[in-house]
């Protein structure tokens, strides 16, 4: 296996770089903050950025903890990439990813001032240490689950010089950890019950929300819906569309995942 490491200081583009650079070298395989993308899936891992702090961001990131270890290791073995890029802040660190995950030794290093001008450098700093913003590498499903509660944007590259039209949009993700700047914060129960009964009462159909109830994971939640509902529609469809609408409202108010909705209708209207 070829060992590529793409270096550059935190906050300086290299996230938002890598799938370019992976392209340009054909590696298909990258390691990103502790988890292990193939081209733009998630394969195996969770992000460092999940942590509850930096240090703990860190230790995860260079597999200092076994599980981790032994996860990436067993889907590596399984995979048997030939190249692969490890993304870090410094030489010693992805040094330490590939002895700690038995990669071997780094075949080539490319540094972040080698694919980005010094405006670009700066730009992604200013990014950094303004906004908090981190990019994850692949789209927004791809991550979402893990990064459930935290903010979350969807960024779109568009490649106007490739010529297959196959790739000519791209993207990646824009997330905010709560430890890089806000602190942590908690969404309370009633708050989510509130966005669900009123985004649900606004429904067609619905005459009354009894009762939202919800019930937290640890990557994401599932919600019970207790509701009346008019004399003559159709169920199963009603039943559909506000679960859509209930995905829709906590995605645009929370980020928190939704991984499932019951919808029960306790009584109907004439």
């Amino acid at each position: 296996m070829q060992v590529y490491a793409f270096v550059g200081k935190t906050g300086t583009g290299k996230s938002y770089n890598a799938q370019s650079v992976a392209k340009e070298n054909d590696i298909h395989y990258i390691i990103d903050d502790a988890i292990l993308i193939k081209n733009t899936k998630v394969i195996a891992g969770k992000s460092a950025k999940t942590e509850a702090n930096f240090i703990a961001s860190v230790k995860a990131a260079i597999f200092l903890e076994k599980s981790r270890q032994d996860e990436m290791k067993k889907v590596l073995n399984v995979e048997k990439p030939d190249k692969i890029l490890i993304l870090g802040t410094s030489d010693d660190m992805v040094k330490k990813i590939a002895t700690n995950l038995d990669l071997g030794e780094i075949y080539k290093t490319i540094y972040i001032e080698d694919v980005a001008s010094e405006e670009q450098i700066n730009k992604a700093r200013k990014s950094r240490v303004e906004d908090g913003k981190h990019v994850v590498p692949v789209p927004t499903f791809e991550i979402k689950k893990q990064f459930s509660g935290y903010f979350l944007d969807s960024l779109k590259i568009f490649n106007i010089f490739n010529k297959d039209e196959n790739e000519q949009e791209t993207e990646k993700t824009i997330i905010r950890p709560t430890y890089s700047y806000l602190g942590k914060y908690y969404i309370s129960d009633n708050v989510i019950n509130s966005i669900v009964s009123y985004a649900v009462s606004k429904v067609d159909g619905v005459t009354k929300v009894f009762r939202v109830n919800t019930q937290k994971y640890n990557d994401g939640m599932k919600l019970d819906i207790d509701i009346e509902i008019k004399f003559g529609k159709n169920i199963p469809k009603l039943s559909s569309e506000i679960r859509n609408v209930a995905i829709y409202a906590i995605d645009f108010a929370t980020g928190i995942n939704l991984f499932g909705i019951n919808i029960n209708v306790k009584s109907i209207r004439k």
